[in-house]
Formats: C-alpha cells, sequence, structure tokens
C-alpha cells in the first residue's frame, strides 16, 4: 500500500488555488516569512493564491513594520512581499482583526486591502489551505 506509485497528473491536478492564511506577525519571523515564501512558491508554480491575514499577522499589511523581518533560514520577508505585491498576489488582511489593532484601509501596503471572514471561507471552499 506505501509503496504503490503516486499518480502525479492526479496529484497535482486537484486544484490551482492556494490559500495561505498567516495568524503570527513581526511577533514570529520565520513562520512569517516562512508564509510570505510559500505564496511566492505557489505563484511562481503558477497556482492562484491569496495571502489572508489574521490576528497579528495583519501587523505585516501595515506600511513600514514588515521592514528588517527576517527568518533563520535568511529569507527577507519584505524581499518576498514585494514579488507578490509586484505580482498582484491578492493580500487581505481581516478587517475586524486589524480595526482592533486600530489598522485602517489607508494604513495597508500596496496590493493589500480589507477581507471578511467571509471572503475567507468561500476562497478556502475551492482552495488548498495552508494555515501558520
Amino acid at each position: 500500500m506505501f509503496n504503490e506509485k503516486v499518480d502525479q497528473s492526479r496529484r497535482w491536478s486537484m486544484t490551482d488555488n492556494v490559500v495561505i492564511t498567516l495568524a503570527c506577525g513581526t511577533d514570529n519571523p520565520n513562520r512569517t516569512a516562512r508564509a510570505i515564501h510559500l505564496a511566492t512558491v505557489a505563484h511562481k508554480e503558477g497556482k492562484n493564491v491569496t495571502l489572508f491575514l489574521l490576528d497579528e499577522a495583519v501587523y505585516i499589511a501595515k506600511k513600514g513594520l514588515l521592514d528588517h523581518v527576517r527568518a533563520a533560514t535568511g529569507d527577507i520577508a519584505d524581499d518576498l512581499m514585494a514579488y507578490l505585491q509586484a505580482n498582484e498576489v491578492p493580500i487581505l488582511a481581516c478587517t475586524p482583526c486589524a480595526k482592533a489593532r486600530g489598522i485602517s484601509e489607508e494604513d495597508l501596503i500596496e496590493g493589500a486591502r480589507m477581507g471578511t471572514a467571509v471572503e475567507l471561507i468561500h476562497l478556502s471552499c475551492d482552495a488548498v489551505v495552508i494555515s501558520l
């Protein structure tokens, strides 16, 4: 059973949609950089990617707060985020999470916008979800 060959065409054809949710921000630079890195890799692999920021992660969508966030691996979150922005990958910040932290739509980095729980659910129903 475990030695059976995996049919690669079936394995990779499930969906081309990927939603990456992140619930930590500058308080956990490794997970933050990793989420943005995975979004970058998924996009480069031709996937339709959405990065959805929850809880403390909404801070990384605020202008200037992602500067100097670096993972132990050397990945620089700001550089990776610049790739997502340049390629118009949707970056959504949970609306109530942002408002509770005093972040408004005007505070967000270029390419980011507020998103709702309903939107996250709809996106997730037709996607592979990676939660960090």
